[in-house]
């Protein structure tokens, strides 16, 4: 009921991690490709699953807030590594964009059922959006964090050319960002060549749910102006932009943590009227 469910809610808020019930490490096996590690919960519908970012992995604030909060709401969630990532197989450096595609695609279709409310957070925003594209009648709704859509790409195709043709000779590519010590992050001129193949932004984007971008207006990383032009390009009608002025690239601040967590919960709850 909404009172019991406002309760909980406030609780959340108030204590944090009180409801928490906590997931433990479990294993997607494929026969065909590296397994995946992931944690979940039981639950009601809709289910949340979290996408990390470029680098990134399961264990990080965002992830762990949003299971505090479907804990405490009784709603599935699931969080998992891509595979090179974190605690999944693989190697990192023969990973591309259609392989992590994939594995969102194996989480969804193996470790989820019914309609599930995406979250991703700067390149799992890209994935997101390739899944709710592949699984019309799953992906309930989308909530981006810093959407990285095509970014890649679009940052080393404005590179000069002569940069560009040391890159290739090279096979490397040191990506800058803030958010490693050495301040890039080394991808393989193959990686960008096959993330080409998964750009979204220079057409319509087929994605008709909901859908809410976050992103902070002090991102070093990925321009915010990308969540605007994601939010022109998706088909979808019920598209909102959230702005935050001093919104880091992480937007991991207790405020930030806070309204990502207010969006899922919003999303939750407009779900249950349209169901």
């Amino acid at each position: 009921s909404l009172p019991q469910k406002t309760a909980k809610v406030a609780v959340w808020r108030q204590k944090g991690t009180i409801c928490r019930w906590k997931s433990s490490v479990s294993f997607l096996t494929r026969p065909d490709r590296p397994n995946l590690a992931y944690r979940k919960l039981k639950g009601r519908n809709p289910g949340v699953i979290f996408l990390p970012g470029l680098r990134s992995n399961m264990n990080g604030q965002k992830a762990t807030a949003l299971e505090d909060f479907c804990s405490c709401l009784g709603h599935a969630f699931v969080r998992f590594d891509y595979t090179g990532c974190g605690s999944s197989q693989g190697n990192f450096e023969e990973c591309t964009i259609g392989k992590w595609r994939k594995d969102v695609l194996s989480v969804l279709d193996e470790l989820t059922d019914g309609p599930q409310i995406l979250v991703g957070s700067s390149l799992g925003g890209w994935l997101m959006l390739h899944a709710a594209i592949a699984r019309p009648d799953k992906v309930a709704a989308l909530v981006g964090v810093a959407v990285a859509a095509d970014h890649l790409v679009t940052a080393f195709k404005r590179l000069p050319i002569e940069v560009q043709k040391e890159i290739e000779e090279k096979g490397e590519w040191k990506f800058p960002t803030k958010y490693n010590e050495e301040g890039y992050y080394s991808l393989t001129y193959d990686f960008i060549r096959e993330a080409e193949n998964h750009c979204l932004l220079n057409s319509p984007i087929p994605i008709m749910c909901p859908i809410r971008l976050i992103h902070g207006m002090k991102d070093g990383d990925v321009p915010w102006q990308i969540s605007m032009q994601v939010a022109d390009r998706v088909l979808s009608k019920d598209v909102d932009v959230i702005l935050r002025k001093g919104g880091q690239h992480r937007m991991s601040e207790k405020e930030d943590t806070k309204l990502l967590v207010n969006t899922v919960d919003d999303l939750i709850d407009k779900l249950a009227t349209l169901t």
